[in-house]
């Protein structure tokens, strides 16, 4: 498999990162390949992923046995296994880490998704978690949620470098970058040193595209047709204006002198969900430079093979994004209720998938007695 276009990617100032974490891959020596072979240069992980390790294979079953042998209840148990793994995914990406001076090398744990739309019990959550897994290249992910954003605001100013993820809208994310900007304000007010707090903001793609191209359908005009598959990337490039639009003036370059960093756009959910288009879009259409791109290898491999990378396909196109959703307004499309709906299902299925984790881990706990 060729990895030009991923080093094309990547020489655009993209990091790759790579949207999945187990201890298979770590035990295998998969997730060290992605990295020497494959451009990989940051994990994600949310509680899908996480649901999805544990139900597979024996990988977990030492642990397992050692956790009943401690008389570990099914919260402990989740904490301990997952923890476990972001810390030796810490540890592998460590020399990138360090080599990029923190930009990458980067693995995200999410905030149990039942604290959503409660900001005390998110930032307790979130200090926890540092804690647990007391590495300097972690980071935090928190949902945009109402009740997420002080939650934000309040850990990075306790020096916690944070992924705030579930983005949908560009509305919420002008909140998500506020939030940022006010918690590295407070951070240097603590006698934190900027340098070390990194963020970056995950912007949900693919989902657009479903819930909008599903409402396209279902007015069966001309005009919808037209606009169908157009949402997402046009949402993602409207994003990343706000963006450019945030990150400059006086309030930021007082925090740039001190040597703050920007917190920058991450392209989540970029696995195509319909087959009716190229399975590399959302990442061809994205490129800009000082962004990541985390993806399923499934994605990864699609791009290795016959991305189409061409250098930015972002700056300067946001108002051909804005011709996109005046369109879809015209054509009766409720962007307002398309986000809510979009968040509100991005919470319950975050909070399902943990359900599973909870379940899995207590039958094998259960079993380990045995």
């Amino acid at each position: 498999m060729t990895t030009d276009n991923l080093g094309a990617l990547s020489d655009a100032g993209v990091s790759i990162w790579l949207d999945d974490l187990s201890r298979e891959r770590l035990n295998t020596g998969n997730l060290a390949d992605l990295i020497a072979h494959q451009h990989v240069v940051g994990v994600t992980t949310n509680p899908t992923i996480f649901a999805s390790a544990l139900a597979k294979g024996a990988a977990y079953d030492q642990q397992v046995r050692e956790l009943v042998a401690r008389g570990a209840d099914t919260d402990a148990a989740v904490r301990e296994i997952t923890t476990s793994d972001v810390r030796h995914a810490c540890d592998l990406f460590r020399s990138l880490y360090e080599s990029t001076d923190g930009v990458d090398g980067r693995v995200s744990i999410e905030v149990d998704p039942r604290l959503a739309n409660d900001t005390e019990a998110t930032i307790a959550e979130a200090l926890d978690l540092a804690k647990a897994v007391d590495r300097p290249n972690l980071l935090v992910k928190i949902p945009a949620t109402v009740e997420g954003l002080p939650a934000i605001t309040k850990v990075l100013a306790e020096g916690i470098s944070v992924n705030v993820t579930l983005i949908f809208s560009t509305a919420r994310y002008r909140d998500v970058m506020e939030a940022f900007v006010a918690g590295l304000e407070q951070a240097k007010a603590n006698g934190h040193d900027l340098r070390g707090i990194h963020s970056v903001a995950s912007f949900f793609v693919s989902r657009v595209d479903s819930e909008i191209d599903k409402r396209l359908e279902a007015l069966d005009t001309p005009r919808a047709q037209e606009l169908r598959g157009q949402a997402a990337i046009a949402n993602a490039r409207l994003a990343y204006a706000a963006f450019e639009e945030t990150f400059r003036g006086e309030r930021w370059e007082a925090l740039a002198a001190d040597g703050a960093r920007p917190q920058r756009p991450l392209w989540a959910s970029t696995g195509v969900k319909d087959p009716a288009y190229s399975d590399t879009r959302y990442v061809d259409e994205l490129v800009v430079a000082g962004t990541v791109n985390t993806m399923p290898e499934k994605t990864l491999h699609a791009v290795a093979d016959h991305g189409k990378i061409t250098g930015d396909t972002v700056t300067g196109r946001a108002a051909q994004a804005q011709e996109v959703f005046d369109g879809l307004s015209e054509v009766g499309i409720d962007l307002d209720d398309v986000f809510v709906v979009l968040e509100t299902e991005g919470v319950d299925k975050f909070e399902k998938s943990w359900a599973e984790l909870l379940d899995t881990v207590t039958g094998q706990l259960n079993q380990a007695k045995d």
